[in-house]
């Protein structure tokens, strides 16, 4: 893909949500809500601040993200439903839990 964002936006494709319930009953695509959970593809440089220096993001490229029900802007590149949002927007970093010791 050939799209990098400027200053502090972030580009994030949405994960994939479940089709059934844990009980097995499959939602149809009229009443399913879109997940609010991502995956980072691309991030910018970073946010100037006052004194002209560019603070980096946190977030990076691979990261898994959670963000508002309303954030961001939906955009296709390349054939793919994708948003774009400031780094403000997103909620948090979805870290892999630590595997289980026995």
């Amino acid at each position: 893909m050939s799209f990098r964002p400027l200053h502090d936006r972030v580009l994030v494709r949405r994960v994939k949500e479940e089709e059934k319930t844990k009980g097995g009953i499959i939602i149809p695509d009229t009443v399913k809500e879109k997940p609010q959970e991502g995956k980072v593809v691309a991030v910018g440089p970073g946010a100037r601040g006052d004194d002209g220096k560019i603070t980096p993001l946190d977030v990076k490229a691979g990261d898994r993200v959670l963000f508002g029900k309303w954030s961001g802007s939906e955009v296709t590149i390349d054939g793919e439903e994708l948003i774009i949002m400031k780094e403000s927007d997103i909620l948090g970093i979805v870290d892999k839990p630590a595997p289980a010791k026995k």
